[in-house]
């Protein structure tokens, strides 16, 4: 699912306009990125958390000439999915019965 499939799902599921529920997503995922620019973690209750991790300097190897190059340190935004999250990612779905 991409973006357009998760504004297609909110406009289907909740008879919204194209504008409202793209202006939604994209204030949703700028909220998120906010908080984690701050350094904040996002926690959002049965489905997870985001927070930002450190990534030192480190050594790295051009794959093409096979140089030896420094990769500056960084900074990611890690995902851990909530209980309720895992348990549905592990517990099969019943099949729909056709009419």
């Amino acid at each position: 699912m991409n973006k357009n499939d998760f504004i297609d799902s909110l406009i289907e599921e909740h008879d919204l306009t194209r504008t409202f529920a793209r202006d939604l997503v994209d204030s949703v995922f700028g909220s998120i990125t906010d908080a984690a620019r701050n350094g904040e973690e996002v926690s959002i209750f049965g489905f997870g958390k985001f927070q930002v991790t450190e990534r030192g300097a480190r050594k790295g190897r051009n794959p093409y000439t096979g140089e030896t190059i420094k990769i500056a340190a960084s900074k990611r935004l890690k995902f851990s999915p909530a209980r309720a999250v895992k348990t549905a990612l592990n517990t099969k779905r019943r099949a729909k019965k056709r009419a």
